[in-house]
């Protein structure tokens, strides 16, 4: 399996003009894989945090959420996914 960025644009719940990206970055049989794997580590992280417990970090295919802010909304309806660029071989 290859390796996957899905880019998602955010903004603030309250001030619409705070404005941004989260990435997320993982194994995959594919872009529409690549989607539903990081659209899935957000939801569990959301799940997670909203009980009181620290998101997860426990996927063996590297979907993972860090650095989750709650009063931010994904608009994953705006979301791309591509191959990922390894830069500076980071991993």
């Amino acid at each position: 399996m290859r390796r996957y960025e899905v880019d998602v644009p955010i903004h603030h719940a309250t001030d619409q003009e705070r404005r941004g990206h989260h990435v997320f970055t993982g194994r995959a049989a594919g872009e529409r894989a690549a989607l539903a794997a990081a659209h899935n580590a957000y939801d569990r992280a959301v799940q997670h945090v909203s009980a009181g417990h620290p998101a997860p970090d426990d996927s063996s295919n590297g979907w993972a959420a860090h650095g989750l802010r709650t009063d931010w909304v994904l608009d994953w309806h705006k979301a791309t996914t591509k191959e990922w660029a390894n830069p500076n071989n980071l991993m």
